[in-house]
């Protein structure tokens, strides 16, 4: 069966492999089988997160034929708290809906 494993080093750089795996082939095995493991030491240093199609698994995960199997690398920040910092820094009358507002109208119209 033919899966495509996909890993993303960092951003805009991403390496793509399609491969030719037998059945019953899980997400570990066809990453060994690949050789990532190998050529990409961080990914056997730090706990894998992978997905499949967008989907989180974990590396027992068993493949299908024509899955795309997904590497991803730890977050280096945590979304909630940039979004917070984000917005102390534009403050409160510059983000989202409300930035624009007619003179004397109610808040969010």
């Amino acid at each position: 069966m033919q899966i495509t494993l996909i890993h993303s080093k960092a951003p805009r750089h991403v390496h793509e492999l399609g491969l030719q795996v037998p059945e019953g082939c899980t997400a570990q095995m066809a990453l060994e089988k690949a050789g990532w493991l190998k050529a990409y030491p961080e990914l056997g240093t730090q706990a894998l997160t992978l997905g499949v199609w967008g989907r989180r698994v974990g590396p027992e995960h068993v493949l299908r034929d024509g899955d795309r199997l997904e590497v991803y690398r730890a977050l280096r920040v945590d979304p909630k708290m940039a979004r917070r910092e984000r917005f102390v820094g534009q403050g409160a009358r510059g983000t989202g809906l409300f930035s624009r507002r007619k003179a004397g109208s109610k808040a969010g119209y």
